[in-house]
């Protein structure tokens, strides 16, 4: 009986002394390949092997520091009905909202406008005026641009996109080899060759709810027009004074973040009906990325800026978490140094 007791006891020691690590490892290990991880959209569980039962070492977990994935970060919370950011050079999505939903687009009609104007290779300082087809009975929309007033079809490039004047559009369409029925079938020609399935063009000014996209296919369209070195500088001057028919008028950037420091845009164009809501789609460079944005139907005057600073925040945020995780901690550099040669 004492030598059984004796073993017993033995034993109980043994286990007392490992059983804590044990447990608390498993638990790890269990703790680990449990734990839901995004990346690239979905959920997705890490096949993690078991460790042996005495290794004392803690198990490193992966988190939305060390994931390489932007759906790993904090949840973006974006208001715009449809949007999608995605790297200009191509590959997965960084993040979209109902990206295939079909929607009127608006005005961003005027990036098509200027690639078939300048695909024609025109005349830039051959004169246009403005005619009485050029206005707008569709919504009765304003325009500083009088019927009989001359500009250069330079000038009247710079303010569809700058300023998205719909008469100064629909003139550079009605000057078009063919008229405005030709120019309305290279759109959509273009827009196919683009791989634009789902978009269709009706007026060169997207004042009618029948020019109708979606964000994937107006990312495509954007990367497109980003190679026309005008399109670029027109659509991202923030101010301009231009002399029609010996008038000085000054016309300002519908996008704000042109001019703002903080932002480094390469395209952008604006949109809006009532139909559409407020629309942006842009080039810009975020957290050291050139990427796409758009955004399409956003309710109220400031949303869609909103929620183009919101995607910054969102990126460079995700680009410091990352960072972070590949910078060495104190103890590592120090453990380092202790162990080097020397």
């Amino acid at each position: 009986m004492t030598r059984i007791s004796l073993k017993t006891a033995f034993l109980f020691v043994a286990l007392l002394g490992s059983g804590f690590s044990t447990v608390e490892t498993a638990q790890a290990v269990e703790k680990a390949r449990l734990a839901p991880h995004k990346h690239k959209g979905k959920v997705l569980l890490p096949n993690a092997k078991a460790l042996p039962l005495a290794r004392k070492k803690p198990v490193r977990m992966l988190t939305a520091s060390n994931v390489p994935s932007w759906q790993a970060e904090r949840r973006l919370d974006v208001q715009s009905a449809s949007a999608l950011v995605i790297e200009q050079g191509g590959g997965d999505a960084l993040f979209q909202k109902n990206a295939n939903q079909v929607v009127p687009i608006a005005s961003i009609t005027k990036l098509m406008t200027a690639m078939v104007v300048l695909d024609s290779a025109p005349s830039l300082q051959t004169p246009i005026t403005i005619s009485d087809d050029d206005v707008d009975t569709l919504r009765g929309s304003r325009s500083r641009l009088h019927v009989g007033s001359v500009m250069s079809r330079e000038f009247a490039l710079l303010l569809a996109l700058m300023s998205s004047e719909n008469r100064a559009a629909h003139a550079l369409a009605r000057n078009y080899p063919g008229g405005v029925t030709a120019f309305l079938i290279a759109m959509n020609i273009k827009a196919q060759a683009l791989g634009m399935r789902d978009t269709h063009f009706e007026d060169p000014t997207g004042l009618t709810s029948s020019n109708v996209s979606t964000a994937n296919d107006l990312a495509k369209m954007v990367v497109a027009a980003h190679r026309y070195p005008l399109i670029r500088e027109f659509s991202t001057t923030s101010e301009a004074t231009v002399d029609v028919g010996g008038r000085e008028l000054a016309y300002r950037n519908t996008n704000p973040l042109v001019k703002s420091a903080a932002w480094d845009v390469g395209l952008s164009k604006t949109g809006y009906i009532h139909e559409a809501g407020k629309c942006l789609v842009m080039q810009a460079r975020l957290a050291d990325k050139p990427v796409v944005i758009v955004l399409l139907d956003s309710a109220g005057k400031q949303t869609r800026v909103g929620d183009a600073n919101r995607i910054k925040r969102w990126m460079e945020s995700a680009q410091t978490r990352t960072h972070a995780s590949r910078k060495p901690s104190t103890q590592t550099t120090l453990a380092l140094a202790s162990a080097a040669p020397g």
